[in-house]
């Protein structure tokens, strides 16, 4: 493991977060961007966070196979072999994918890709997983990254690092993402 790479790896994971919290925190701004002529191509803003958001998952699960290939001495297997470990692994990536379709059902392609801050009307949610978690998406995605790790790179030193980075991102997001009043002191509606 090297510092570099773990710098590396943090930079471009950020890439997604930032996109997110940019597009939560300014929606009219990222809705102009969409209507600029090089952009609007790719459809409605709500088709163009569709398009990020598949990108920076491409961009996440590349980043996840170099740092297992670089610190797996060339090799991508999994280096778990740990029963134990292995079934909460396996329990951390079902319910974690689990919870992430969830909130596709729920929430639908509008709901789940920031519909609400983009001018569409998405009904708040207030059933499963929404009743238990407030980012239920976040908690799936930051599941689904611990176990991977723990199956590709436990018990070797490096294993915990991508998920920590990834978890205080998306800690992070989770909150900068929230609604916040409009700027009469209004909460907004949701």
């Amino acid at each position: 493991m090297t510092v570099v790479a773990l710098v590396v790896a943090t930079l471009v994971l950020s890439v997604e977060r930032m996109c997110y919290v940019a597009i939560a925190r300014a929606p009219g701004a990222f809705r102009l961007w969409c209507a600029g002529p090089r952009v609007a191509r790719f459809g409605t803003p709500l088709a163009i966070v569709e398009k990020l958001f598949y990108a920076c998952k491409a961009i996440q699960v590349g980043v996840f196979v170099a740092w297992c290939f670089l610190h797996g001495d060339g090799s991508i297997r999994p280096a778990c072999d740990v029963p134990a470990v292995l079934v909460v692994a396996v329990a951390a990536i079902l319910a974690g994918q689990a919870l992430g379709a969830l909130v596709f059902y729920r929430l639908g392609r509008v709901g789940a890709f920031f519909g609400d801050r983009l001018g569409y009307a998405v009904s708040w949610c207030r059933e499963f997983p929404f009743s238990v978690l407030a980012h239920p998406q976040y908690v799936g995605t930051v599941m689904t990254i611990w176990g991977v790790f723990l199956v590709m790179r436990f018990p070797h030193d490096d294993w915990y690092l991508l998920p920590i980075v990834e978890t205080v991102f998306y800690a992070a997001g989770a909150a900068l993402e929230e609604r916040r009043p409009d700027p009469a002191g209004e909460p907004r509606a949701a």
